[in-house]
């Protein structure tokens, strides 16, 4: 089970659900849900931007009633019009980006009415991480009702941001029907220093990140405690670390890194 002491990065430990729903049908309720207890988020959209000039809505939900249609209008025309885009298209490489800070100002006049004033919209924050050709672009959004971000819950987002773009881009990239289980034995086969333990502590290490129990853990693959347990000591030294909560920073560092979305 996990550990009920606090995490040595709570940044990290907090968006656990996220990563963990990559790959599953429900990882946008999971999403919007984790946002909503990480700093009072609203509604979040995602959008795949090519260098091609495509553009689609990938991920819509929350609580503005016309998301699908603002979505559907940003890819249709509007994202021409977004004051961001050069800053998206200037953005090289794999590295999180992190946008300005949101101004009514910024945006002409049709577009402020049809996104903000019609929509209820009052404020947004937004990350985004190239991945190849296609650029996901995370929006995080506030209503009237909400009001503003605070400045803690802008630096909240801030500190989130990079974890949570590497996921979102991680879901659209794996198919459908993949499992988290899928999903970290991939990230274990391919990215040092994971790929340097053994399979059975890679196992092991898998089923700790699963929410497992060294019970369950000893069940579900056919050995004793007593070894579940010498191949999690044995796993934890090759990786430096001495508990869970460091186990998972390593996932969310890979999954936030221009490789792990490759």
């Amino acid at each position: 089970m996990w550990s009920r002491g606090t995490p040595a990065n709570p940044a990290a430990g907090d968006i656990t659900p996220a990563v963990l729903a990559i790959g599953r049908s429900d990882f946008p309720e999971v999403l919007i849900d984790t946002l909503r207890r990480q700093a009072d988020v609203g509604h979040c959209m995602v959008f795949a931007l090519s260098r091609a000039g495509a553009v689609d809505c990938l991920l819509d939900a929350g609580n503005i009633p016309i998301g699908g249609d603002l979505g559907a209008a940003y890819a249709g025309q509007f994202h021409e019009s977004d004051p961001n885009r050069d800053v998206l298209f200037e953005t090289e490489g794999g590295a999180p980006i992190m946008l300005p800070s949101f101004a009514p100002r910024m945006y002409g006049a049709r577009y402020r009415k049809i996104f903000f004033l019609d929509s209820g919209i009052v404020d947004k924050c937004a990350t985004a991480i190239w991945t190849g050709d296609t650029c996901f672009y995370v929006n995080f959004y506030r209503i009237t009702a909400q009001g503003r971000f605070s400045d803690a819950e802008r630096v909240r987002l801030q500190t989130i941001a990079p974890a949570i773009g590497a996921s979102v881009a991680r879901h659209f990239q794996q198919a459908s029907t993949a499992t988290p289980d899928q999903n970290l034995a991939a990230l274990f086969a391919t990215r040092a220093p994971l790929s340097a333990l053994t399979p059975r502590e890679q196992e092991v290490c898998r089923r700790i990140l699963l929410g497992f129990s060294s019970e369950a853990i000893s069940q579900a693959l056919g050995i004793s405690l007593h070894s579940t347990l010498t191949y999690r000591k044995r796993a934890y030294q090759r990786l430096g670390i001495s508990s869970q909560n460091e186990l998972f920073s390593i996932v969310l560092r890979l999954l936030a890194s221009p490789r792990g979305l490759n």
